[in-house]
């Protein structure tokens, strides 16, 4: 068996379709199709249900995918077993985008110059589930929101930074922050984000109810609606927030139980623990 025709049908379950499959892998879709075929002919069974433009796994199929996981992961890992320092290969990297934008340029320069023969492969999205792309060993490592809940032994975790709240705004709050919030707007970010509980906390502490004009899970587009003074927003100071926002006022909570902290997380046993070693260096982490 081929373990290129297992990463082209992994390929298709985690892109939903045939057509995006080839494209992330720079094959056309009837080569994806015809090497789907030879697993389904050889296992004896279907392995995807395809309706309209998607394919899904079947029941058979989801059996089957973490072993098929596995064994992908396994070959891509054997070009290097030939380094001694383990720096051969890809590591693929998951980050929520204000560490994509604001952390991940000075990381990757790191990474490239230290080690030439390492690829690193980014792989975005929200906290929640770069957490469940983690578990799953689909990605090696991710720089997200630290969770709340208490992480399975599987799993370390070491912090980057800590980013305050802070109320992002035209203009300076002459009464306060209380007041600045009631008086224009409000640009909530999304509750349900493991960043944004640390706003909604701040509210309830302060006793404010505010209708949000609407719920946004991607902090740049909070900070660009903020610098076309559409409203305000409570968001936290990440890394390279002033370039989306110059002409906005960052009037920090100096409270610190507001803040958010970024962390990195991986698994404890990784097959490749320098490189892992090399990313925390990249991100000024003492290990």
């Amino acid at each position: 068996m081929d373990s290129r025709y297992l990463q082209s049908l992994i390929a298709t379950i985690d892109h939903g379709s045939i057509a995006e499959a080839a494209r992330a892998e720079n094959l056309t879709a009837a080569a994806i199709s015809q090497r789907i075929q030879a697993l389904e002919r050889e296992f004896g069974l279907p392995l995807l249900s395809r309706l309209a433009h998607t394919a899904k796994p079947t029941e058979a199929c989801l059996h089957l995918l973490p072993r098929a996981r596995h064994i992908v992961r396994e070959v891509a890992l054997l070009a290097g077993d030939t380094d001694i320092n383990g720096l051969i290969g890809t590591i693929r990297i998951g980050a929520i985008s204000t560490a994509m934008t604001g952390m991940l340029p000075q990381v990757l320069r790191h990474l490239t110059q230290n080690a030439p023969n390492l690829k690193p492969g980014i792989v975005p999205g929200t906290s929640r589930s770069l957490y469940q792309a983690l578990v799953n060993d689909e990605i090696d490592a991710a720089i997200l929101v630290a969770p709340v809940f208490e992480l399975p032994k599987s799993l370390q975790m070491y912090k980057i930074r800590s980013e305050a709240l802070v109320l992002l705004s035209r203009r300076a709050p002459q009464d306060g922050i209380p007041t600045a919030l009631q008086s224009r707007p409000y640009l909530r970010y999304d509750p349900s984000a493991w960043g944004g509980r640390y706003a909604e906390k701040y509210l309830k502490d302060q006793g404010l109810t505010l209708e949000a004009m609407c719920d946004l899970d991607a902090l740049e587009t909070i900070a660009m609606l903020v610098a076309d003074d559409v409203g305000v927003s409570l968001v936290p100071h990440w890394s390279g927030l002033e370039k989306l926002a110059q002409d906005c006022i960052l009037t920090p909570i100096s409270d610190p139980g507001y803040a958010r902290d970024l962390v990195l997380m991986s698994k404890l046993q990784h097959p490749r623990p320098s490189m892992l070693t090399l990313l925390s260096q990249a991100l000024g982490i003492k290990l």
